[in-house]
């Protein structure tokens, strides 16, 4: 995490607020750190999320799909092949 930061104000439920007051008390943090951490953590997340789906549209618009019986029917395969697996003795 960079040295440098600026300051946004965020709206929290009274409930969410304590709750953050707690967990700075028990890990000697400061709010400001973990709130920041937590939105850098989300947004990260939800990027990939995005990245994830515009990856997906633009194989649908490659035509790189696969159809929906086949694709279950590989799924289906793959949790039977798990299931026989953990079922067989070491």
């Amino acid at each position: 995490m960079s040295t440098q930061s600026e300051t946004v104000t965020v709206r929290l439920a009274p409930e969410t607020k304590a709750r953050l007051e707690e967990l700075a008390v028990e890990t000697r943090r400061t709010k400001s750190f973990l709130a920041g951490e937590a939105i850098a953590s989300y947004v990260e997340r939800e990027l990939a999320i995005v990245e994830g789906i515009k990856r997906g549209i633009a194989d649908v618009e490659a035509g790189r799909v696969i159809p929906h019986e086949e694709a279950m029917r590989r799924l289906r395969a793959t949790i039977e092949r798990v299931a026989s697996q953990r079922a067989q003795p070491d």
